[in-house]
């Protein structure tokens, strides 16, 4: 008889979950307080019921419970007894607060951020790309993005303010606003190490941030508005070899503000470059004066980047429906704490697997009793146990058909 080597005595979920410190959990559940009126359904058990919804793509709250109950013998491996009740679920994930699960967020990052750099990308560790992305929701709970529409069908909306360095593809600051607030806000909640970059759209144009910015020895590279106002001071001089890249102008501006009390006037510089594959025009505005313009163009084009992260959250995760009728992210949160979960496996491999299979094979075993990484590294394998290749030989049968 065959015998299975993937086969472990903890489920999936249990081996994820393992990456996460349980005792800082508990501890940041009393410092905070955030277990008060709660008997049984603690912090803990509350972040093992999200991420069993999240990782099972459950778009309601019975969805989870029933699940849950399904496997009920299970559930002692996660570190719960039981699980919650309906009622329970709704009544934490609308009072609890939604911070305890940004705290985990943070310390699950800072515990495996050594092992997230792509090795790749090595050359953009100090690369941060900042930009917003809108979840939009089935059910009128937040504020929608734009003015109703006449038959009164409109959907609410949620925008996720994101910071990410380019060399590890997971946020590292994540902000959350109504889907109509501006994005320009998130900025000053940034703080760069001298000689970082980061880059962002049009969406963000501040010229008190520029200039903060540039004081703490950091450099930006974002897109010139159409209408902004500027003095060109110098127009330097291209190479050959800029020119064969599709740079067209790298000029020095003044640029700034005349409606504040205090005027600001940065020196910027603008570099104007073709793209021939898409074959449009952009201006870029940065604060660096040294960098080939070529290359300026290079860094902007990183900030793809965050919208493949964005599209994977998305894909992924079930965000278009939330589990209650409340405005608390948790949900949002734990839907990142399960991408930065798979993230860590991902990159922990042998074998190489995209984000979206290795989801979907912890998706469909999430409470198999399998070793995830035996498995992951060589999922073809099966060996045979002692004595147990005991194959039937026809040729070496001799049967006499004589009467």
């Amino acid at each position: 008889m065959s015998k299975n080597t993937f086969f472990t005595g903890q489920p999936v979920l249990n081996q994820l979950l393992s990456l996460i410190d349980r005792n800082s959990v508990r501890s940041l559940s009393r410092r905070g307080g955030y277990d008060h009126y709660y008997k049984y359904f603690d912090t803990f058990c509350h972040l093992v019921t999200m991420l069993y919804s999240s990782l099972n793509n459950c778009t309601s709250t019975r969805e989870v419970v029933s699940g849950m109950h399904a496997c009920h013998s299970k559930l002692l491996h996660l570190g719960i007894s039981s699980p919650p009740a309906r009622s329970t679920l709704c009544d934490a994930n609308s009072k609890r607060p939604f911070d305890v699960f940004q705290q985990i967020y943070e310390l699950l990052y800072k515990r495996h951020r050594h092992l997230l750099p792509d090795s790749r990308l090595k050359q953009y560790d100090k690369l941060f790309i900042a930009d917003s992305s809108t979840i939009t929701l089935f059910q009128r709970i937040l504020d929608a993005p734009s003015p109703g529409k006449m038959n009164g069908k409109r959907k609410g909306g949620i925008k996720v303010h994101t910071l990410i360095g380019a060399a590890e593809h997971v946020p590292l600051k994540i902000s959350f606003t109504a889907a109509s607030a501006n994005d320009m806000p998130f900025l000053k909640e940034i703080d760069l190490e001298e000689g970082s970059f980061i880059v962002f759209d049009k969406g963000y144009v501040d010229y008190s941030e520029y200039e903060r910015i540039g004081k703490q020895g950091a450099f930006f590279v974002t897109r010139q508005k159409k209408d902004a106002r500027y003095e060109i001071v110098e127009s330097r001089e291209l190479t050959l070899q800029s020119m064969m890249a599709g740079v067209q102008n790298d000029q020095i501006l003044i640029q700034g503000t005349r409606t504040q009390r205090e005027k600001i006037r940065l020196n910027v510089r603008m570099v104007t470059f073709f793209d021939a594959e898409s074959g449009r025009t952009f201006e870029f505005l940065t604060n660096n004066f040294s960098l080939l313009p070529e290359e300026i163009a290079e860094i902007y084009k990183k900030r793809w980047l965050i919208e493949m992260l964005f599209k994977r959250v998305k894909q992924n995760f079930p965000l278009k429906y939330f589990l209650g009728d409340n405005e608390n992210a948790i949900q949002i949160w734990c839907a990142f704490i399960s991408d930065l979960l798979i993230k860590v496996v991902q990159v922990q491999l042998k074998r190489k697997w995209a984000f979206s299979n290795l989801r979907s094979i912890i998706r469909l075993h999430m409470m198999s009793y399998i070793s995830l990484y035996k498995f992951l590294n060589n999922p073809e394998k099966l060996s045979m146990g002692k004595g147990n290749n005991n194959q039937l030989k026809l040729g070496a049968l001799e049967i006499d058909f004589k009467t």
